[in-house]
């Protein structure tokens, strides 16, 4: 009986080193005849050496599907996980009593994943549990990235049966800013003349200039420069018109906009303009309706943090503003049309780092030249009987964003523009002529801002 039993355990044991299975270490049953003792955990295709304080004469596995048994004694048994799930493990003595049920729970073994994880994610205290034929995760990791690997890695193991309950610690609210700069530059200049002479047969005249339709020069179009001499009978009056313009137009905007990791947000400082559209109705009729377009400066971006500081922004960034000087025009209606500076990229930069994400420089140059056949090929003469017209113009733009992680702070600790000046008394404005008068510190924010020493133009920001 002694060598059956022993060659019974051989086999078994041969089996499981030839599937790979390696014992784990023993464990004791506590015998409570005719209750159930505590769990038995078994991995799924691992097995677990059982070992009983009193001898047993049979025993059972009430879902052979879950665990497989096998005796290599009377007092020793090998549990095989099969499937996950959880079953009972009966045991009855020699006289056929019940010594007791063993509750047998077999699950999907985590100790690869476990050790996978720890060399994926190093430092992250991810808990890895298992709960029927499924893994769970939870715990505190440090990105959304990081997340996402563990969930990927988990999902190797456990298809479509993984339970998240990770979170995500650290900062995870953006605040973006985006500076606008845009600079425009415009030089013209114009020379012409005119020519008006008169003698015996009569007035006559000469014209090379950028003149009106009617043979004169524009009036206040530019300086005018006139003289009259006369040759014999013949008197000349000569006027020449020279023009010079220059323009420079600086255009700044800052907005910053803060949202949660994943999260769009959307900022527009401007306002709505009125376009009147057509429709067609079923009677053949045409309907005017009217649209709102948006303008000046609009913002809209998705920020995710992937690791730490570095963040990865998705955004688009523009800046219109109407233009009347390019109006559609028709039966009378004028639309004015708009001008716009617009991009859409994606980024990825760290906490504080800048980044100028788009630039433009547009340079647009002009020079025409209008002469009387002849005559203006004259030298030095001709340019009497010549027009020259010049003009350029240079725009120059670029977009700088900046991402900082942020957290909130308690309210009182903010400092409005509001908060360093307050309204005149009538004594203050009729007296003094002041036209706002300084608030004094109050609360916690006393506001710092508000014991500043703000001197000159009244505004939030002093340059």
């Amino acid at each position: 009986m002694k060598i059956d039993r022993f060659l019974q355990a051989a086999l078994v044991g041969f089996t499981l080193a030839a599937a790979g299975v390696i014992p784990a270490t023993a464990e004791t049953l506590s015998i409570m005849t005719g209750t159930a003792s505590s769990p038995l955990s078994v991995p799924m295709n691992r097995a677990v050496v059982v070992e009983s304080d009193t001898p047993f004469a049979e025993l059972s596995i009430a879902n052979p599907a879950i665990a497989d048994i096998s005796t290599l004694s009377d007092r020793t048994i090998y549990v095989l996980g099969k499937a996950p799930g959880r079953t009972t493990l009966t045991l009855l003595g020699p006289d056929g009593r019940l010594i007791t049920n063993v509750d047998v729970q077999v699950a999907p073994d985590v100790a690869e994943f476990k050790e996978r994880l720890r060399q994926i994610l190093p430092g992250e205290a991810v808990e890895v549990r298992t709960a029927n034929d499924g893994i769970v995760l939870s715990g505190v990791v440090s990105s959304i990235a990081k997340l996402d690997r563990a969930l990927d890695l988990a999902e190797r193991y456990a298809p479509n049966r993984v339970s998240n309950l990770m979170q995500v610690g650290g900062q995870q609210q953006v605040m973006l800013k985006v500076r606008f700069a845009e600079m425009a530059r415009s030089v013209s200049k114009k020379l012409g003349s005119q020519v008006v002479g008169s003698g015996a047969g009569g007035d006559y005249g000469v014209v090379a200039s950028g003149i009106n339709g009617s043979g004169s020069l524009t009036s206040g179009a530019g300086g005018l420069i006139g003289g009259a001499f006369s040759i014999g009978n013949l008197a000349l009056d000569v006027t020449l018109e020279a023009l010079e313009t220059k323009g420079l137009v600086r255009t700044l905007a800052e907005p910053n906009l803060t949202t949660l990791s994943g999260q769009e947000a959307t900022f527009l400082a401007g306002g709505e303009f009125p376009i009147p559209v057509v429709q067609d109705n079923s009677n053949g009729n045409n309907n005017i309706t009217v649209e709102f377009k948006p303008f000046g400066v609009e913002l809209k971006f998705t920020p995710r943090v992937v690791d730490k500081d570095l963040i990865n922004i998705e955004m688009n960034a523009a800046v219109s503003a109407i233009d009347p000087t390019n109006a559609f025009v028709s039966d009378g209606l004028s639309i004015p049309a708009f001008t716009r500076r617009e991009t859409t990229t994606t980024i990825e930069i760290r906490d504080g780092e800048s980044f100028a994400i788009a630039g433009l420089l547009q340079d647009d140059f002009v020079d025409n030249t209008a002469n009387i056949p002849w005559l203006g090929d004259v030298p030095v003469l001709g340019a009497l009987f010549r027009s020259a017209d010049y003009r350029r113009k240079q725009t120059e733009l670029v977009i700088i964003v900046t991402p900082h992680l942020v957290s909130p702070i308690r309210g009182d600790y903010y400092a409005l523009p509001t908060d360093r000046v307050r309204p005149p008394t009538e004594s203050e404005l009729f007296l003094f002529g002041q036209t706002a008068a300084a608030k004094k510190a109050g609360g916690p924010a006393a506001a710092e801002v508000a014991r500043q020493d703000f001197r000159g133009s009244y505004g939030y920001v002093m340059e």
